[in-house]
């Protein structure tokens, strides 16, 4: 009889649940959804926001809009969100530093693991190696040669110390034996300027920041550093083709939730972020831009971001790097 009583009331608890769970996704949204991007406006991260947020906006029944918070490659903005309400009404726009780099770099005041709940996966970018046009070389083991044959004798741009182009550039000399000057920027907007200009030399930016200049000829694309050649720029070719290894460098955009934020929202904005990106007018506009749509569940992008949290701080333990 003691046996029956309890089994009546673990039912009753998980009808309670799942009743609370259905109310908790039916009264949700209830006000304006706020996606907060961690860098300013015009940037390569805003523009998919700004996509992602129109599209959210058409089928979740209330507004969805962008705001940037820029600053401490993104630090800022993961901090705010992280101390949000878990209400499933703020959410972040993040990104490969944000959840990937930044712990390895920085004495962070939020944990890209345990202060956020993964909603679902964006899109992603490979790193593009590219070259400022009066550079005399058209692909990286051209580059390499002529780094080895007059080392210290070329610049690379990054958007500053710690960001993803600057540890790609790191990774490279790693697996060339090759060594270049740092020159680091506020962003990549003025370090692909600077490269084009021929201020600095080479650069390591995503190829969603430098496709219009690639492919308007401004910049010579001389590799991808990633697994497979892009869609976008399927004539450019690998590093690893060309025979540099380890070179996988993927700038990746996700979005991200505070932790505690119940998992009827969670699911919600992972099924209907998913139809989003499936459209294949959003679709087309993100790949205009040289990213490449990348859809899955919250524990897949979980995964991914237990994997380059580990991966990053090996690098930067191993090269040295600091972010100062």
């Amino acid at each position: 009889m003691q046996n029956i009583r309890k089994a009546l009331i673990l039912s009753g608890l998980c009808i309670t649940t799942l009743f609370s769970g259905l109310a908790v996704a039916q009264a949700y949204p209830s006000k304006t959804i706020t996606i907060v991007v961690p860098t300013a406006p015009g940037g390569a991260n805003d523009a998919m926001a700004r996509i992602i947020a129109q599209g959210l906006s058409q089928k979740m029944g209330q507004p969805v809009i962008v705001e940037n918070k820029p600053g401490a490659n993104g630090a800022i903005a993961s901090e705010f969100v992280a101390r949000a309400l878990p209400d499933g009404h703020t959410i972040l726009f993040g990104y490969i530093a944000t959840h990937g780099i930044n712990p390895a770099l920085q004495r962070l005041k939020y944990d890209p693991i345990a202060d956020f709940e993964p909603i679902g996966m964006v899109a992603n970018s490979p790193t593009l190696l590219v070259a400022t046009n009066s550079l005399p070389v058209n692909n990286a083991k051209e580059l390499v040669a002529l780094l080895k044959a007059k080392p210290d004798s070329i610049s690379y741009a990054s958007a500053g110390k710690g960001t993803a182009p600057h540890l790609a550039a790191e990774l490279f000399q790693i697996n060339t034996g090759t060594q270049m000057l740092h020159v680091p920027y506020k962003g990549s907007a003025p370090a692909i300027v600077d490269t084009i200009g021929g201020t600095t030399q080479v650069m390591f930016p995503s190829l969603f920041s430098a496709y219009p200049q690639v492919t308007g000829g401004k910049l010579k694309a001389l590799g991808i550093a990633g697994d497979k050649r892009s869609t976008v720029l399927p004539n450019v070719p690998t590093l690893k083709e060309q025979g540099i290894q380890n070179m996988n460098v993927t700038q990746w955009y996700a979005l991200f939730a505070p932790a505690k934020t119940p998992k009827p929202i969670i699911t919600r904005i992972n099924k209907e972020l998913n139809l989003t990106l499936n459209d294949k007018g959003n679709e087309k506009k993100i790949e205009d831009q040289g990213a490449e749509v990348e859809t899955g569940t919250p524990e897949q992008l979980k995964n991914l971001v237990q994997k380059e949290v580990t991966r990053w701080k090996k690098l930067v333990d191993s090269a040295k790097i600091t972010a100062d």
